[in-house]
């Protein structure tokens, strides 16, 4: 068989890809990721006991809003890129807005109190638990987003992957916000975005 009979043969009845499935695919995993994490931060962590307060609960709303946030970002670029040639249309400098601005605010948050105080708005009291728990939990919605991305057509592995990583982190780092007890701006831009990072 000569080569360009070859190529003749498989162009006959190629189908494109549905897009729609691809969509529906990604969605149904990160919607299961979304439950298996918030599962698996309630049964092995728990859930704060605290979240009656108001400022507590307002403050708990700004950590699983960050990570809704940053899900969300790394959704729309992720979806992007499980196209052939997709990240070349992709900003993918977006997914730097969510931290960059909540970097600022903790920034800004710093400098409004004197530096002695410094240490413990960064630090808190639970930073190794975050620095462990996001990575870890990430774990199953990055396995399920991975099977859904597999399904699709992406060219750019690294970029993809990475992209994945970005939210199964976002997803943890969402559902780990209802058991952490360090509510401080410096402390959620160190810890809950390096481990998002750290999962990318």
């Amino acid at each position: 068989m000569k080569t360009e009979e070859l190529i003749d043969l498989l162009s006959t009845n190629v189908e494109p890809v549905d897009t729609r499935k691809v969509v529906r695919n990604l969605g149904i995993a990160i919607g299961a990721g979304v439950v298996l994490a918030l599962l698996a931060c309630i049964v092995t962590l728990g859930i704060r006991p605290d979240l009656d307060n108001p400022g507590v609960f307002g403050f708990l709303l700004v950590k699983m809003g960050f990570g809704v946030v940053v899900t969300v970002l790394g959704w729309h670029l992720l979806l992007k890129h499980t196209r052939p040639g997709g990240e070349n249309h992709s900003r993918i400098f977006l997914a730097a807005v969510p931290f960059a601005a909540l970097m600022a605010l903790a920034a800004v948050n710093l400098i409004s109190v004197p530096a002695s105080h410094w240490g413990h708005l960064m630090m808190g009291e639970r930073w190794r638990e975050c620095l462990l728990s996001i990575p870890i939990i990430a774990v199953v919605p990055f396995a399920v987003i991975t099977w859904a991305v597999r399904m699709a057509a992406p060219t750019n592995l690294l970029r993809t992957g990475a992209l994945a990583g970005l939210v199964a982190g976002g997803i943890s780092a969402a559902a780990y916000a209802l058991h952490c007890p360090d509510d401080s701006l410096p402390f959620v831009a160190l810890w809950f975005g390096g481990t998002i990072v750290l999962c990318t």
